[in-house]
Order: C-alpha cells, then sequence, then structure tokens
C-alpha cells in the first residue's frame, strides 16, 4: 500500500523558500497569497491493513521525515 507523506513548516515558523518563490512570481507578475515549501515522501508499506499502514508510515515519519520542531506532517494513502 503506498502512503504519502506531506512535510510542511510549522506556520509560526519563517519559510524563506515559501518567501523565495512569492517574491520570484511577484517578479513576474503573478501574485499569491501566499506560498509554503515543503517535502513529499511517498512509502510503498506492506500490511494488512490500511490502519496498519497508516499506523507504520507514522512511526516513519515521526522517526526520520520531520522534525517536530519546525515542520508538521500529513498522511494519506495513493491510490
Amino acid at each position: 500500500m503506498k502512503i504519502g507523506v506531506k512535510v510542511l513548516p510549522r506556520s509560526e515558523v519563517l519559510d524563506s523558500q515559501g518567501r523565495a518563490v512569492e517574491k520570484t512570481l511577484a517578479q513576474h507578475g503573478k501574485t499569491v497569497a501566499a506560498c509554503r515549501v515543503g517535502k513529499y515522501v511517498q512509502l510503498e508499506i506492506d500490511a494488512p491493513t490500511q490502519e496498519k499502514a497508516l499506523e507504520q508510515a507514522r512511526e516513519i515519519a515521526s522517526f526520520v521525515l520531520y522534525n517536530p520542531l519546525i515542520e508538521t506532517f500529513e498522511l494519506e494513502v495513493v491510490k
């Protein structure tokens, strides 16, 4: 089963990459209200149920994929 992990900076943390994208877009006449830059990791997990796969993905994300001090993560089942 494929599980996607979206990792983004916490809202209270300055996102310098997001700001850089906003500035570049503005220089080219394209404005956005806000931009946050993160990462997306897709895990393929061999588990008997969707709940078990999500549990394993949560453990993996907490262990190595994100920094809880400055980032958050969300899980999604990829079809």
